[in-house]
């Protein structure tokens, strides 16, 4: 899952939105959140669900696709997106078509960057076609696992061959493709296995990778709540961010270059409507569990499936000002801490502790400081 902190710009009424679409004539980037899955996976504490019917997944769109158009209504001609991400959740259990009809007004091809999450599950033909078909050009599977017996204790119904077959179609239709990783689940090594090695002729663009996080509202989490599993059976934190480092190592060895904490890419393959919220821009999300920015706004959609609607809070100036600047410390473009003198002490004793790197007022974290760049923030915050 590429990281999202989107506004859920939830819509009560779709034959009246109105006053809940107002403000966002500029704003270029969009996130739509799909909260179906086949099933529940044991890590996960996303905003997801299993069991929805074929009808609930298409009202669903049917709703994304008139807040969609509504915005399309009130925007110049010429006003495109930037980017567009379909996140979830599972967006291919959905029929998107509706929604690439809605947004062909809103989309220059040559301009746009259109991402959709696939499950390698997700992965045939057809619905490749329908992907490319529709505007998208940039695909993240999420394999989270090379090894099979991980894989089946995560709950992904697929192995690694199956996940090799899936990617190996995935390029032949989308040569910006990339893939999830989860590091520090219960039964992993903490070295690699020699499936690992693989990626090199995966022909990856584009690879995020992610520690696990234990959640209580998780399978997992509700496990060890329950005691059938004991929290010493959860690697720890130095066993995960040993993984995460030598993911890192691998991934730099077959040219994906890390530009932000958890995500690497081919130099040109970075994801664009990341990097737009982690630079502060604004961005519109859609759906129910759906985040995003529009101003001072933050808004989340609430009330589950076709039912949601938006909660919105109003933030500070100061506030807006300060989470649109922190944001960049988690890339390799740092944070410039000449808007903010209060922070300079905080970020130099970082930089003596050999957590960050200095040059004129600008603050990067070096490999030792992506392992606690949520420490830092905190301080700063």
């Amino acid at each position: 899952m590429d990281e999202h902190m989107s506004d859920g710009l939830g819509v009560t009424d779709t034959s009246a939105i109105g006053s809940e679409l107002s403000g966002l004539e500029g704003v270029r980037n969009l996130y739509i959140h799909f909260p179906f899955c086949r099933s529940k996976c044991t890590y996960c504490a996303l905003h997801s669900r299993a069991g929805s019917s074929a009808d609930e997944r298409a009202r669903y769109v049917a709703r994304i696709a008139e807040a969609i158009r509504e915005i399309a209504r009130r925007r110049a001609p010429s006003h495109f997106l930037s980017t567009v991400y379909f996140g979830g959740g599972t967006p291919a259990l959905c029929d998107l078509a509706p929604l690439f009809d809605a947004l062909a007004p809103l989309i220059s091809p040559a301009e746009c960057e259109f991402t959709v999450e696939l499950n390698p599950l997700d992965v045939s033909s057809d619905t490749l076609a329908a992907l490319k078909g529709g505007g998208v050009n940039r695909v993240s599977m999420g394999v989270q696992s090379l090894d099979d017996h991980v894989l089946a204790k995560m709950g992904r119904g697929y192995t690694f061959h199956d996940a090799e077959r899936a990617f190996y179609l995935l390029k032949e239709s989308f040569e910006n493709a990339g893939v999830d990783f989860i590091a520090g689940y219960p039964g992993e090594e903490v070295a690699l296995s020699p499936r690992y090695a693989r990626l090199a002729k995966w022909g990856l663009a584009h690879c995020s990778v992610y520690s696990l996080i234990l959640e209580e509202n998780s399978i997992l989490g509700r496990r060890v709540k329950s005691g059938i599993m004991k929290e010493d059976d959860i690697p720890g934190d130095d066993e995960a961010l040993n993984r995460v480092a030598l993911m890192a190592r691998l991934l730099s060895n077959i040219g994906l270059e890390r530009y932000e904490i958890s995500s690497h890419a081919v130099p040109g393959f970075e994801c664009r409507h990341n990097l737009a919220v982690w630079r502060g821009e604004d961005y519109i999300g859609l759906g129910d569990g759906a985040y995003g920015r529009i101003g001072l706004k933050r808004t989340i959609g609430m009330g589950g499936g076709v039912d949601w609607k938006c909660q919105t809070e109003t933030v500070t100036y100061e506030a807006d000002r300060k989470e649109r600047s922190l944001f960049r410390l988690r890339t390799r473009e740092g944070i410039d801490a000449s808007a903010f003198p209060q922070w300079t002490a905080t970020l130099d004793k970082f930089t003596d502790e050999a957590l960050l790197e200095k040059t004129g007022t600008v603050y990067r974290l070096t490999e030792r400081g992506t392992e606690v760049c949520d420490t830092i923030l905190s301080e700063l915050v």
